[in-house]
């Protein structure tokens, strides 16, 4: 599996880095932090460049909010070293599940294995 994995990670990109990315991490970048999920977040040494080397899938709506401010320099400082308040009503951070077998399907979705019978309608028919 070791040849499988290393031709999988110098061609695609979906699978987590190439290996042209691990090369400039390894040679420019400087790691700021991590978040919940794993995914370990670089710096450049003149802080112009950020990016982020997922853990696993690369879908960027696994970067949290705190997270995504600092990687488009909204805030100089990263999540590690000003941490963003968070109000008590505020759920934590989750992925856009959509298209995915978690994805949120109402009562009355065709996707659903058994459809909800309606009670709140009833058809229209001409006299």
């Amino acid at each position: 599996m070791g040849i499988v994995n290393t031709l999988l990670r110098a061609v695609t990109w979906w699978n987590g880095q190439t290996l042209n990315t691990q090369l400039y991490t390894w040679r420019k970048g400087v790691r700021v932090g991590e978040d919940d999920q794993g995914n370990v977040y670089y710096r450049s040494r003149d802080d112009k460049r950020r990016w982020v080397i997922f853990n696993g899938e690369s879908e960027a709506s696994r970067v949290s909010p705190e997270w995504h401010g600092w990687l488009h320099h909204t805030w100089a400082k990263s999540p590690v070293d000003a941490p963003v308040k968070r109000k008590d009503w505020e759920k934590p951070h989750t992925e856009n599940l959509t298209g995915s077998a978690l994805a949120y399907a109402p009562s009355g979705s065709l996707r659903n294995a058994t459809p909800v019978a309606r009670q709140d309608y009833e058809a229209w028919q001409p006299e």
